[in-house]
């Protein structure tokens, strides 16, 4: 049985897998992303390859990586999230782990993935979004992966939908994923939390106290819980990615919109 070794390297977590040709995960370990540093993020990944590679036989490994690709040279030209620059991760991964190493935008292989083995299947114009630490897309279009004309199209998480709006990683504010992700619902809960402690009185418990301690799963616990903050920050958040698919409809026509990712 063929196995292949798949990485997810997004800004807060390293995700790796080993997969067989069916696409089955037979094992996955998990690693926080150092995300500061290009150099301990590529170490990181390759520990994680290497301790699935202990246990199973794999050819190659597949790497998905949030952010601006250049498909051709392995090489993510611009990561919003993390600290890649021009930098040559087909290269140090391959010479880590000693094995052919592929390279592509976390959400093109999470698209060919469902279009191949998920929800997507029997669909021939569809547009993934991931929901992360911010928000990453795919578009194919004819049962083809659409890339664009610099390999970078599928970004609608910097679209700007509210100008001069909130500070975003990619420079500019404003942007889609700063109102439709989990950076977007941590920051919802926090300023709920500064504004109101005392209606936030489940989610400070759950964060030990201040609202600087309030992360993706304290929400989703307290949510869970019935907790009527929570519930509102999610609210909030999905009325805007709600609307933010609405306008992706009403610009692509896809046949089906899958949603995947942390959040």
């Amino acid at each position: 049985m063929s196995l292949t070794i798949g990485v997810d390297v997004g800004g807060t977590k390293v995700a790796a897998g080993a997969v067989d040709e069916d696409g089955r995960i037979l094992e996955k370990v998990r690693r926080p992303t150092p995300s500061a540093s290009p150099e301990r993020t590529a170490l990181v990944i390759a520990e994680a390859v290497k301790e699935l590679l202990d246990r199973h036989e794999a050819s190659r490994v597949g790497v998905g990586a949030a952010g601006f690709i250049d498909e051709d040279g392995g090489t993510v030209r611009f990561a919003p999230n993390l600290a890649w620059r021009d930098e040559p991760l087909r290269e140090k991964i391959g010479g880590l782990v000693g094995l052919p190493v592929t390279v592509d935008n976390d959400a093109n292989a999470s698209a060919l993935a469902e279009v191949r083995f998920g929800a997507a299947r029997g669909q021939s114009h569809v547009v993934f979004i991931a929901l992360g630490t911010g928000i990453g897309a795919a578009l194919v279009v004819d049962s083809q992966l659409y890339r664009g004309r610099w390999g970078m199209a599928g970004e609608p998480g910097h679209y700007r939908v509210v100008p001069d709006g909130r500070l975003c990683g990619c420079g500019n504010r404003g942007c889609w994923e700063q109102y439709a992700s989990g950076s977007a619902l941590v920051a919802e809960a926090r300023e709920a939390a500064a504004r109101s402690p005392s209606g936030a009185a489940r989610l400070l418990e759950l964060a030990g106290g201040t609202p600087a301690g309030i992360g993706g799963p304290e929400v989703t616990q307290a949510a869970r819980e019935g907790d009527p903050v929570a519930l509102s920050c999610f609210a909030i958040v999905g009325t805007w990615l709600g609307q933010g698919l609405a306008d992706l409809a009403t610009i692509l026509d896809p046949g089906c919109f899958v949603i995947g990712g942390g959040v």
